[in-house]
């Protein structure tokens, strides 16, 4: 009896140790799928001539689904009528495409699918697969190649169609406006590189388009273009390097409209600087008006006074070569209430003004009424500069170290357009320690000048900004510590200001140089940067 019970207890025991090696860890369910799906055939195949259908299958060993097909699927050339590709939002093991366009004869054409097709469980991608047949004997098989670059900021964008047009008897600069290119390829996610393939021998233009909505033509709107300047001869073997910018579009004035009293808002397109906008039906002998621009939108606004007892009016707009009359019906609104705004509140820079801007247009200041004391509660000497069309008054004035300035302004410092005076107004501003703050001498090596010198930050806005036309060191001081990045526009026209490109004129921007990045600035800290500026 008592060996019986010990023979039990044994075999319970090896039970335990067996149950508890077996439920040691937890299956893996095998490795990972790390491997892409496979092409079995395609129907027709690949590179078929003579093709005459208008069915496409290709088939893979394991169900597959197609994403961002939107996205990274390139037609070349683009067809009028979007064939019909399945799967969508379903795997399968095969791709469908349905031609429904009419096309070409003796025409090569290709399917560029990028990274669209992955598999069903991991979606791992099959990488750039191409599928190209021609309708007639041969395939075309000649390429272009080159690279994308934004001709003004750092970073690229990504997915920008390349495309070649065929100089032939009907072309004519315009027609990138309103026809499909014949040849077209993409940069895709991930590169600024790019390859055109299956081309045939011939003469084209050159065209690189970063769209907002795919469409094959220049929209100059929303587009950015960059283009070759001469004639490509295929075939070729040279690289082509593509500058991406925005054209600045023709002055434009937009129909206007009227949000409140006695002010008028005419949106526009292109450059306003110089606009003027005239009042044709008879005014009163007191009538006096003023342009401002609106500080975020463009906008302008067109003020006048006395309050007119009319229904309708015409207005002619002009900017340059641009002239437009028209009509305008008014409503019976009531005018806004002067408000001040200040800037900087609070810290202000050593080299920063202090700025005061209104809705409605100053038209006079008494500066008696106006102090700025120090810590000392002494007065602080200033001077005053009035930029109309922003409607902003600038104060400038030395400030040093750890001061705290007191600024008041007396009660009828300031009267608008309508009348309106402010109210006693006060502000307090800080000045930090010169040790809170980095310094950047900049050596410019093989300079051009004219030069203009900025530091941006990573969204390409420009923080500070230099001009130089003959010294070769640029000093930044003053600096906010953080990350910039340091930059040459080569003002090649000398209007201090950079300019884009146009494709009709044969334009190209001028040209910007970007250093290699650079530390961030540190407080109390002076860098001295070389800045090697190449041909």
């Amino acid at each position: 009896m008592f060996k019986g019970s010990i023979q039990n207890l044994f075999l319970i025991f090896i039970v335990i140790i067996a149950s508890s090696c077996a439920n040691r860890g937890t299956p893996s369910g095998g490795e990972k799928d790390i491997e892409p799906p496979v092409i079995i055939k395609s129907d027709p195949e690949n590179f078929s001539t003579e093709f005459k259908g208008s069915e496409i299958r290709i088939y893979f060993d394991e169900y597959i689904k197609l994403k961002d097909l939107q996205k990274q699927l390139i037609i070349s050339p683009p067809m009028e009528t979007q064939p019909e590709i399945s799967p969508l939002g379903s795997a399968s093991k095969y791709i469908r495409i349905k031609i429904i366009d009419t096309l070409q004869p003796n025409t090569t054409y290709a399917f560029n699918f990028g990274q669209s097709i992955v598999d069903n469980n991991e979606e791992n991608p099959y990488p750039y697969f191409r599928y190209v047949f021609s309708t007639g004997s041969y395939i075309d098989s000649l390429s272009v190649s080159g690279q994308v670059i934004d001709a003004k900021e750092r970073i690229t964008d990504k997915f920008v169609s390349v495309m070649l047009y065929e100089i032939d008897s009907t072309y004519t600069d315009s027609i990138i406006f309103k026809k499909k290119p014949k040849y077209i390829t993409n940069t895709l996610d991930s590169l600024t590189t790019f390859k055109i393939d299956n081309i045939k021998a011939g003469k084209y233009k050159l065209i690189a388009l970063k769209e907002d909505i795919s469409s094959y033509t220049f929209q100059p709107k929303t587009d950015k273009i960059g283009f070759h300047e001469g004639i490509v001869n295929v075939p070729t073997d040279s690289l082509f390097t593509l500058e991406l910018f925005n054209e600045e579009l023709d002055f434009n004035a937009l129909r206007p409209k009227q949000e409140v009293g006695q002010k008028i808002t005419f949106g526009f397109e292109g450059d306003y600087k110089g606009t003027q906008i005239e009042f044709l039906d008879n005014k009163p002998a007191e009538f006096e008006s003023r342009i401002t621009k609106d500080p975020k939108t463009d906008t302008l606004y067109y003020w006048y006074k006395p309050k007119l007892e009319l229904d309708s009016t015409r207005f002619v707009v002009r900017n340059k070569t641009y002239s437009d009359t028209i009509n305008f019906r008014f409503r019976d609104l009531k005018t806004d209430s002067l408000v001040i705004k200040a800037s900087p509140s609070g810290p202000i820079n050593f080299n920063q003004d202090f700025q005061l801007q209104a809705n409605i247009p100053f038209v006079k200041i008494d500066e008696k009424n106006v102090t700025i004391l120090d810590n000392d509660s002494l007065n602080v000497p200033f001077t005053t500069s009035f930029h109309e069309l922003d409607n902003i008054y600038n104060f400038t004035f030395d400030k040093k170290e750890s001061v705290t300035y007191k600024v008041k302004m007396l009660p009828n410092t300031f009267e608008d357009l309508f009348g309106n005076t402010n109210d006693t107004l006060n502000y307090t501003l800080r000045t930090s320690k010169k040790s809170d703050y980095g310094n950047i001498r900049v050596r410019l090596i093989n300079p051009k000048f004219p030069l203009i010198v900025q530091l941006v930050d990573n969204k390409g806005v420009v923080a500070y900004e230099k001009y130089t036309s003959e010294s070769s060191i640029v000093d930044f001081n003053d600096l906010i510590p953080k990350q910039y990045f340091l930059r040459a526009i080569f003002d090649s026209n000398g209007n201090k200001k950079y300019d884009s490109g146009n494709f009709l004129k044969h334009q190209q921007p001028e040209r910007v140089s970007y250093a290699e990045e650079i530390d961030a600035v540190r407080a109390n800290f002076d860098f001295i940067i070389d800045f090697i500026l190449k041909d």
